[in-house]
């Protein structure tokens, strides 16, 4: 079992399979019991870090033992509290799955079984299929064409009212002007066919039809290489946020809005 505030740290199929949330009988068990003790005792640093040893240990023994004594003080009311807090989350959450259940016609096998075909869909998909990316790649060109040919555009545009706010008597200026106009249009003009060029390469490698933007398997694609985006994003963001966690139990900050 991975406890619940690593378990985002682990890809996705790990979490199916030792994520508290999927394994049977761990109810609203997290796994921390240990990051529980860890976040109160951190906050001996601050009075044991100059302390002489005997002070150290000392102070560790006694915040240890009133832990026990305090832990075992309320061991009644933790119990009693949370057995009501149980109680009262089944009957709502099995009111809510009822209800779930009748709108999409499902039953309690559907649910085992969705989990199993997300299992093996992970574990045979070892990465994306090579045609997958090659169709990716090739949205992603179309989309550098449009950018490019809009841009050749507005090189042009600009070259053509260049000289309007010049003037005439200004040789020197209008030289330099035009120089500017000429090298824009130059540089569109390069990037241009260099994505016109990808763009035919990479259809010589699909060997099919040029796609339409807009059309059905641009519009797919596309939203593939934007959930595949997002899932990066995601994963990159849950690292991040539990990196962040750690340094503040490290230094004690953990809790305090930081």
């Amino acid at each position: 079992m991975v406890g619940a505030f690593h378990g985002h740290a682990h890809n996705r199929k790990c979490q199916l399979s030792w994520h508290p949330m999927y394994i049977p009988g761990m109810g609203h068990t997290e796994g921390e019991g240990c990051e529980h003790i860890f976040s109160a005792s951190n906050d001996l640093t601050r009075s044991t870090r100059h302390a002489s040893s005997f002070h150290r240990h000392q102070s560790i023994e006694e915040h240890f033992s009133f832990w026990d004594q305090d832990k075992y003080a309320a061991l009644s009311n933790f119990l009693w509290n949370h057995y009501r807090k149980v109680l009262k989350t089944v009957r709502n959450l099995t009111t809510e799955l009822t209800v779930v259940k009748h709108e999409l016609q499902l039953t309690d096998d559907d649910f085992v079984r969705f989990l199993k075909e997300e299992q093996n869909y992970l574990d045979n998909l070892k990465q994306t299929p090579a045609e997958d990316h090659t169709h990716i790649r090739y949205v992603e060109t179309l989309d550098e064409l449009t950018e490019r040919r809009a841009n050749w555009d507005l090189a042009c545009q600009a070259a053509n009212n260049a000289l309007t706010e010049v003037l005439a008597s200004s040789l020197a200026q209008i030289n330099q002007v035009l120089t500017v106009a000429h090298i824009q249009v130059d540089l569109s003009y390069a990037k241009l066919q260099h994505a016109e060029a990808l763009v035919a390469h990479m259809e010589s490698q699909l060997c099919a039809d040029a796609w339409e933007i807009g059309g059905e398997e641009y519009n797919w694609f596309k939203e593939e290489a934007s959930l595949g985006k997002y899932r990066a994003a995601l994963s990159e963001l849950e690292h991040l946020v539990v990196m962040q966690l750690f340094e503040l139990s490290k230094l004690s900050l953990s809790g305090t809005g930081t």
